[in-house]
């Protein structure tokens, strides 16, 4: 159902099944597909294509100009997936052409009230996003990631799959996956996120070997070079390893210590 009071430009392609509240605004090059539920006063606008079963709360501004000084109206895009939730005052932006041009959410998240999404960022699925977290400019944020409430993560960082990052964390590096990251401005990694891993489903044996690569980067002093060298034997008996071996070789920042 479209409230008669939502305002809608006729070149939006709209699917059937999608709901939106009243005041609403979607602007002209948005695509919404079908069961999304749009609640009223949500602005979607730019180059903005959405996918099913979404709920997008009140006061959320989606899809809107990025704030970045460089950006000069470039058709850049933002990309939703499926079966999200994105709570009040979210605000989520359009890529810029100083990277792919692309913002991308995935699919199975929850953006709590406040959340910020900025420019260029990719963020994965089965997410949690606390009230108030915000990404700058240009995160990768990979499955499962679970960031509390008021932390900031600075551009260009990324969050490996499973970590977890505590109450008011100041990220300036990469995260490595299964980590949790606690110490607001000092921030420190305190081990590996067992209780996360525990509910979806990791073995024993999986999150014992998670554990060991995480000493072998962690405490015995080693460069990550030398941590490598010591993981890549590990991963043929754990393959969850792998992820920490794929990790630590396409970090550009150095890693959250």
């Amino acid at each position: 159902m479209i409230d008669p009071r939502a305002i809608i430009d006729p070149a939006a392609k709209i699917a059937e099944g999608v709901t939106i509240g009243p005041y609403s605004i979607i602007g002209p090059h948005v695509e919404i597909d079908t069961g999304t539920w749009i609640g009223p006063h949500v602005v979607v606008n730019g180059r903005t294509k959405i996918g099913k079963n979404n709920k997008i709360f009140q006061f959320a501004s989606v899809g809107e100009v990025p704030q970045d000084k460089k950006y000069a109206n470039e058709p850049t895009r933002l990309e939703i997936g499926d079966n999200n939730v994105i709570r009040e005052g979210v605000t989520i932006h359009l890529g810029t052409t100083q990277d792919v041009g692309l913002t991308k959410i995935g699919n199975n998240n929850l953006l709590m009230a406040y959340v910020h999404v900025a420019h260029d960022c990719v963020v994965g699925n089965n997410s949690i996003f606390a009230n108030n977290a915000s990404l700058a400019g240009h995160v990768h944020t990979a499955d499962f990631v679970i960031i509390s409430g008021f932390c900031g993560v600075h551009q260009f960082c990324k969050i490996g799959a499973h970590a977890f990052l505590a109450h008011a964390c100041i990220v300036t590096k990469d995260v490595p996956p299964y980590v949790m990251v606690t110490g607001g401005a000092e921030t420190t990694v305190r081990g590996i996120n067992v209780e996360g891993l525990k509910r979806r489903g990791f073995s024993a044996d999986a999150i014992r070997g998670i554990r060991n690569a995480y000493k072998i980067i962690y405490r015995q002093g080693l460069t990550v070079a030398e941590a490598l060298q010591q993981l890549e034997p590990l991963a043929i008996d754990c393959k969850e390893i792998q992820s920490f071996i794929d990790f630590l070789k396409l970090t550009e920042r150095g890693i959250v210590r």
